[in-house]
């Protein structure tokens, strides 16, 4: 049986919402991978998708999404073209004591938050 329209569309805003709670608690200090999230949500291989949830957002029903602390699995920014401008992302994670060189996180594995370690088994 094929799903209709709108149940996909409210499988994709679940999802989103999903990625934007998990977003937001991602602690100050602190960055994640979206294969870290996609992991979390048990949908391993969904990284772009975690991308897409997250490109451009910068609040969700006047809570604000920390997005500039998800970065690649190496630690690089590779979102830092949907923040405006560019350099936005770079100088948040500064601002919250990130160091940054050439686009990638200084000591990204002491600094990575797994969300699957950090959450109750609840999530």
């Amino acid at each position: 049986m094929m799903k209709r329209v709108s149940s996909i569309n409210d499988d994709k805003k679940d999802f989103y919402q999903r990625v934007f709670e998990i977003t937001r608690l991602i602690p100050k200090g602190r960055v994640t991978s979206y294969g870290a999230i996609a992991k979390a949500l048990g949908a391993t291989g969904s990284s772009r998708m975690i991308g897409w949830a997250l490109n451009g957002c910068s609040k969700e029903h006047g809570v604000p999404i920390p997005a500039h602390r998800v970065v690649n699995r190496n630690g690089v920014l590779t979102g830092k073209h949907h923040f405006n401008p560019p350099s936005s992302m770079q100088k948040q994670l500064e601002a919250e004591g990130i160091e940054i060189k050439d686009d990638k996180v200084v000591d990204f594995e002491k600094l990575f938050w797994d969300p699957i370690k950090e959450l109750s088994e609840d999530w």
